[in-house]
């Protein structure tokens, strides 16, 4: 059996070719009893600035495993590992037809799992191929007009094409080596498996999606582009297709994986009488620092020659209101983008690239928003909500996309400074509580100084704030049962972070997986030839 050893530090200078002796030394085990050693996660403790380290988990073989485990079962960072299982795809009995809605995380792991069981997959999305959406988004940040239909939101690899590429997640699942070893295969950093915060970056996910959508067409996939789900066919409750337009597309089971800006999915859906409710998100702003100045609140150096630009995650919980406050989606050396989808509205969000080497870091700053803060009870007024804030944001702005931006010491009334910012196609000076709702903009207000706590100098007038970050997550939830199926049409498969069932690529990713394999398993059962 496999052993597993966590927090295994070692000087930022040190050889990793060290890891064997320091772990034979602790376990009171000779050098040579330890085999097959390789590094699971690596992640630096930078609590103490006059000693950085990095810190390992390693998993590793032992000559004497229940011996070693015996006389260190003191030691709670010493484990056995169980074995990994991965996902069960196998040959169903004869050919099934499923129709997969979305090209984001959910939707292509959705895919590759139906295809790797022998079901015939229609793989369908709203937007565009990722080289012509690059384009296109090009065109927009520098001016040019905004396609509703090629855009941060939508098209290949969905709105995490145009992020950080973050591929951490909370959730401790088996699959999540199979997820991040299908990325490295198709062109991902080898890194991103042992990283303790592993991301791909903007620039090396365009090339990833690339290859992963060659992936699925080897296997078989039929790949639609600019192909916008309409409506539902259905036979009672029972699906049958869906619908684009003039065009029929029959399927035995829909996965729908929209992302959570798919408005148009949501209403369609609504109107079918699909059950929905409303859910919580978060809304706030952006904002941007010069990454020397994170560097030396987290490091005690503008720039560190064996560590890469720092991150931070910060949090406070109002006591009064009950409201989460905190950091998300933060982009070492990265840059904050314009991501609207549709006219009229200004949406901010932070993207990096793989080497997170520009001069600015960012990071969101949001405030929890509940369902009883929207005006209106139905499932979508969340949606309305958000659309409300994005206009003011737009309106704010100057009304050309520019982002209306605020410096942090303005926002605090504690004096001004400039705005200095990497948004394109720009940013406008706007009083940034007019286009938040008063309790998100008193939220950040009370937290700013718990974070300066924690983070000396993190208030400083070199810092801007940009609105508005209403995207974080979808504001609503496609109702599903046990088995994966919508509770009120049969066939129907919601599935990850637009339906309200995950938050980021690999949660994303997994839940595709998982609504795969609910799949799988019912065609098993019912013997569908």
């Amino acid at each position: 059996m496999t052993l597993r050893l966590r927090e295994v530090p070692l000087e930022l200078e040190a050889d990793e070719s060290g890891l064997a002796t320091v772990v034979a030394s602790e376990l009171g085990v000779a050098f040579g009893a330890v085999h097959n050693l390789h590094i699971v996660r690596v992640a630096v403790d930078a609590r103490r600035k006059s000693r950085l380290l990095k810190v390992y988990t390693i998993e590793f073989d032992l000559e004497d495993e229940p011996g070693t485990l015996a006389r260190n079962r003191s030691n709670p960072r010493l484990e056995a590992v169980p074995p990994v299982s991965l996902p069960d795809f196998f040959a169903i009995p004869g050919r099934s037809r499923a129709l997969v809605v979305g090209m984001g995380p959910a939707g292509l792991f959705a895919a590759l799992g139906l295809a790797r069981s022998g079901v015939d997959v229609t793989l369908v999305e709203q937007g565009r191929a990722v080289e012509t959406r690059v384009r296109d988004v090009e065109r927009f940040w520098s001016g040019g007009g905004l396609d509703p239909g090629s855009n941060v939101q939508f098209g290949e690899g969905g709105a995490g094409t145009f992020s950080d590429g973050k591929l951490t997640t909370r959730i401790n699942h088996p699959w999540t080596r199979l997820v991040l070893q299908t990325l490295v295969d198709c062109g991902a950093p080898e890194a991103i498996l042992t990283e303790a915060k592993p991301h791909i970056g903007t620039d090396r996910l365009r090339l990833v999606l690339i290859r992963f959508r060659q992936l699925l067409q080897r296997l078989g996939v039929d790949i639609r582009f600019e192909t916008r789900l309409t409506a539902l066919a259905c036979d009672g409750r029972q699906l049958r297709a869906g619908r684009f337009g003039s065009d029929e597309i029959a399927c035995d089971n829909l996965i729908l994986a929209p992302g959570h800006s798919a408005r148009d999915t949501y209403a369609m859906l609504h109107a079918a009488g699909v059950h929905l409710e409303a859910k919580a998100f978060a809304m706030g702003v952006r904002v941007e620092h010069p990454v020397e100045l994170i560097n030396s609140i987290q490091y005690g150096l503008p720039h560190h020659p064996r560590l890469p630009n720092a991150e931070y995650s910060l949090t406070w919980n109002d006591p009064v209101s009950g409201r989460g406050i905190y950091s998300f989606c933060m982009c070492p050396g990265g840059e904050v983008v314009i991501a609207s989808s549709e006219p009229g509205g200004v949406v901010v969000n932070g993207m990096s690239r793989l080497r997170r080497d520009r001069p600015f870091s960012n990071s969101a700053l949001v405030v929890a928003v509940r369902p009883d803060d929207f005006s209106g009870s139905g499932p979508l007024s969340g949606v309305a909500f958000q659309r409300s804030w994005e206009e003011a944001a737009f309106r704010s702005g100057g009304g050309d996309y520019r982002a209306p931006a605020q410096n942090l010491l303005s926002f605090l009334g504690r004096g001004s400074g400039p705005l200095c910012s990497t948004a394109r196609p720009g940013v406008h000076e706007a009083d940034l509580s007019q286009v938040l709702p008063p309790f998100v903009t008193e939220g950040i207000r009370l937290a700013l100084p718990h974070f300066d706590r924690r983070m000396r100098g993190f208030i400083t007038g070199e810092a801007t704030l940009l609105g508005v970050e209403s995207r974080t997550s979808a504001p609503l939830r496609i109702v599903r049962g046990e088995d994966g199926q919508s509770i009120s049409h049969s066939g129907l498969y919601p599935a990850g972070e637009g339906a309200g069932y995950a938050g980021g690529i690999i949660s994303a990713a997994l839940d595709g997986l998982r609504s795969a394999e609910k799949i799988v398993q019912r065609l098993n059962t019912s013997g569908v030839r």
